[in-house]
């Protein structure tokens, strides 16, 4: 039986007995679907051994798992929901990450039947031809030689997500870390390279640059920044120094003082490949 709701999933994913079922072999680092098993509930999930993690030259070592259950934490924090339930916690290779597995229309693992329409929320489409409610962000070329825009759907939740990317300085915003799921929910995947205090913020959400932020935005923001004034802190700072969560701290005061969102005037502002 399936665990319905996030409490639920959360606790199967934490006590429940991970059994490896495959390698997903497209990740950069070494990367697992897992089913976690406890009495008669399972559900799937990924699975990030801290020792499979790829040596980066601006990210210590080790420290990959971490940030991605601190991004968890801040999605949680904001009340979003963009991250999938995430926890550090042991694995058959040793501590890692573990996240909730997100069910996409026509997924292996999907049993909606459901199939996806139109364009992904994150597609490329013919030069010139945006699709109506898409915002454009830049021109290219593909392995074709043919000229393509890359766009990205006018949508509420991926803004909501662009503003997330600020605040935990999200170096890797690719159009595949973005999962349409059969409930109905957007979520961010793959934040291992997020929560640095340096400026490393590369993503594929640039339509709404230079745009003001609304109001009930800034209102789950300014909750945010107060809570990194307590507990949230400190459940931080097992997973990122004391360096990095002042810099998570002024970048929510900084959004708060001036609530608009940044343009990409900085060194390689989309990460590539950008899926």
């Amino acid at each position: 039986m399936s665990p319905t709701s996030d409490a639920a999933v959360g606790e199967v994913l934490s006590r429940g007995e991970l059994t490896v079922i495959g390698r997903i072999r497209s990740a950069s680092n070494a990367t697992f679907l897992c089913e976690a098993h406890l009495d008669d509930r399972q559900a799937h999930c990924v699975y990030k051994p801290v020792a499979g993690e790829a040596p980066l030259w601006d990210f210590p070592d080790g420290t990959l798992a971490g940030r991605e259950y601190g991004a968890f934490l801040v999605s949680d924090a904001l009340g979003w929901e963009i991250v999938p339930h995430t926890l550090v916690r042991e694995g058959p290779a040793g501590p890692g990450m573990v996240q909730q597995w997100v069910d996409q229309p026509g997924d292996a693992l999907d049993d909606s039947g459901a199939e996806p329409e139109g364009p992904d929320l994150v597609d490329l489409v013919p030069a010139g031809r945006v699709p109506p409610g898409y915002l454009p962000i830049l021109q290219a070329y593909d392995y074709q030689g043919d000229e393509v825009t890359l766009v990205h759907a006018d949508d509420a939740r991926l803004r909501l997500m662009a503003v997330f990317d600020v605040l935990i300085n999200n170096a890797d915003r690719k159009g595949g870390h973005i999962l349409a799921g059969t409930d109905g929910r957007v979520r961010g995947v793959d934040h291992g390279v997020s929560l640095h205090s340096d400026d490393k913020l590369r993503t594929v959400l640039w339509g709404w640059a230079g745009k003001p932020i609304d109001d009930d935005t800034l209102a789950r923001v300014a909750v945010f920044r107060d809570a990194l004034c307590g507990d949230l802190a400190d459940a931080l700072s097992g997973h990122i120094t004391n360096r990095e969560i002042d810099a998570l701290y002024a970048r929510a005061v900084l959004l708060l003082d001036d609530p608009v969102m940044p343009t990409p005037d900085r060194h390689r502002p989309i990460p590539w490949p950008a899926f």
